[in-house]
């Protein structure tokens, strides 16, 4: 690319590199003349994800979540050109014809990152993965072949509930203190918790089995999406390359239990990258 696009493209990749280095660096081992649709993307996701974090309450969270909508439905406010990562988002919109309705949907389902309101059921939360993560990695599968991208859906499916559970076990001690529980209701009820019970910390054993549970939640989903391994196109793989990390993470997350809450469980960045880079090339996750 050349000219303004270009810069755009640039931009959204540095943008990656600061705010998901996990997927900055799975955009690095994407083919190149794909890197900056695929960054466009994950930066726009990496944005809607840090939103919680950049305001102090709900209502000014949902301003910036509006923005997004707009843009998507066609009424952005002023000029795209004044921000690249939207002018980047929405030419790959155009040029890799994705559905502006899975992209709306994902800034929906991030307005209950804005409360603390519990996540009830199994179910509720494999939605807002799917709306999320697996959106994401469809998404990104689409940018690397349209035509080969259905065929590994399912596996998608699967493989982002695993990748959004990882990802929020890796944030489970920042959301205990901001009074956010992620971990589905009936899981905790079922080990005789409720929320504030969670958030108070003091029954470690039960703690431990409502975290083990929510990761074996997501080692099950990670076994079905390596199921379907073999529905993935090769030149659609990439897409696929941060689900690699998240075994270690839900696997760490059985072993520690309740101190989780205490315990950085996060694998070096250059072991991230290794495990990255040998998923692409053995093409296994």
């Amino acid at each position: 690319m050349t000219g303004p696009q270009a810069s755009h493209f640039d931009i959204a990749l540095s943008t990656l590199r600061d705010t998901d280095r996990d997927r900055y660096l799975a955009c690095l081992l994407a083919p190149p003349e794909k890197r900056g649709a695929l960054a466009a993307l994950y930066a726009f996701n990496a944005e809607l994800a840090r939103i919680r974090d950049l305001v102090r309450d709900a209502l000014p969270g949902e301003v910036r979540l509006q923005y997004w909508r707009d843009l998507l439905e066609g009424k952005p406010h002023g000029s795209s050109e004044a921000n690249p990562l939207a002018a980047a988002l929405l030419d790959t919109i155009e040029t890799y014809r994705l559905p502006r309705q899975t992209l709306i949907d994902m800034t929906e389902a991030r307005i209950f990152d804005l409360y603390d309101d519990p996540m009830e059921s199994r179910t509720a939360l494999e939605g807002y993965a799917g709306e999320t993560a697996s959106a994401l990695i469809q998404l990104a599968s689409l940018v690397l072949d349209s035509e080969k991208a259905a065929e590994s859906a399912e596996c998608a499916g699967h493989a982002g509930v695993a990748q959004a559970i990882a990802g929020l076990v890796l944030l489970m001690p920042l959301h205990r203190h901001r009074g956010q529980v992620y971990v589905p209701a009936e899981i905790l009820g079922a080990t005789g918790l409720d929320r504030d019970a969670f958030l108070a910390g003091k029954a470690e054993t039960q703690i431990s089995a409502a975290i083990e549970a929510f990761a074996g939640l997501g080692l099950d989903h990670l076994a079905r999406a390596r199921a379907g391994r073999g529905d993935i196109a090769a030149n659609v793989f990439p897409a696929f390359l941060p689900v690699t990390l998240a075994g270690p993470v839900l696997r760490k997350a059985q072993t520690v239990g309740a101190r989780l809450f205490d315990t950085q469980i996060v694998e070096p960045q250059w072991r991230r990258q290794w495990r990255m880079a040998l998923a692409g090339f053995t093409r296994r996750f």
